[in-house]
């Protein structure tokens, strides 16, 4: 719907965060969010998401020489694998969560993140094979209910992914990262309203994170309140970062609207013809 074949690193940054939000924020909480979400090294306590693309690719060179000594190492290798999802490369992602799942065939964090890595290459029935692998049906995982829930949206199964969405609900109330998620599955439907009372709902809770606000932030502007969303945007990132982001999408709904005033025009023509 809003993807531009010639983004730039923030528009690649800011479209991820649309529409793999859902996924990031479930799958990549499924025993691994103090990987991918927290501190990447010692010296640099900033998460993933708010960095500035400079810092993220020094981040990401970092990892991958920590990597390179050690790949089998979990944390190590989940850090480097989000970092490089962040920084636009998503296949060598998957490589390197896919011999990570094959060195810890069963460890639940490895298949959860492995299933994101898959998700974001848009291998999504792999992706929801890896997940369920990764859940104990008699001590189930909100995380990685919700983490289903999200892939079974990708794949269009919206009746199937918000009853996931719910049970993930009842097995964890109000947690925001559900919230969220349940709130993309209207974004990607283009419920934009329905989409914002998750939103809010989930920004409002006290263990809400950076992910989820900037969520909000981005729904906000896509329904062209910008001003608002460049508020709640800079709450989490720098102020050029917020007006980069709230620009680009001033710019991608701009386009849209030129899309559908030639796809209208087209078909005035057609009639008239």
């Amino acid at each position: 719907m809003l993807i531009n074949g010639l983004m730039n690193t923030t528009g690649k940054r800011l479209i991820t965060t649309v529409f793999m939000a859902a996924l990031a924020a479930s799958v990549a909480g499924c025993g691994t969010s103090k990987f991918t979400t927290g501190s990447i090294t010692r010296s640099n306590s900033k998460p993933l998401e708010t960095m500035s693309a400079t810092e993220l690719h020094s981040a990401t060179t970092r990892l991958g020489e920590s990597y390179a000594k050690n790949p089998t190492d979990k944390r190590i290798a989940t850090n480097y694998a989000a970092a490089l999802q962040m920084d636009g490369d998503a296949d060598q992602s998957l490589a390197v969560m896919r011999k990570l799942a094959i060195a810890l065939p069963k460890d639940r964090d490895v298949l959860a993140a492995y299933g994101k890595a898959l998700a974001a290459n848009g291998q999504f029935e792999p992706a929801l094979d890896a997940v369920r692998r990764a859940q104990t049906p008699e001590y189930p995982d909100w995380r990685l209910v919700s983490a289903e829930a999200a892939i079974l949206d990708q794949l269009g199964q919206r009746d199937e992914a918000r009853q996931d969405y719910r049970k993930a609900l009842d097995l964890k109330p109000n947690e925001p990262s559900i919230l969220s998620n349940l709130g993309m599955s209207y974004v990607l439907e283009g419920d934009l309203r329905t989409a914002e009372t998750y939103m809010r709902s989930a920004a409002q809770q006290p263990n809400a994170d950076s992910r989820v606000r900037q969520n909000l932030a981005l729904v906000v502007g896509l329904q062209g309140r910008f001003d608002e969303a460049e508020k709640i945007a800079s709450q989490e990132l720098s102020p050029d970062q917020a007006q980069a982001n709230v620009a680009y999408l001033r710019q991608m709904l701009a386009q849209q609207n030129a899309w559908s005033q030639l796809k209208d025009q087209d078909k005035d023509k057609a009639a008239t013809n």
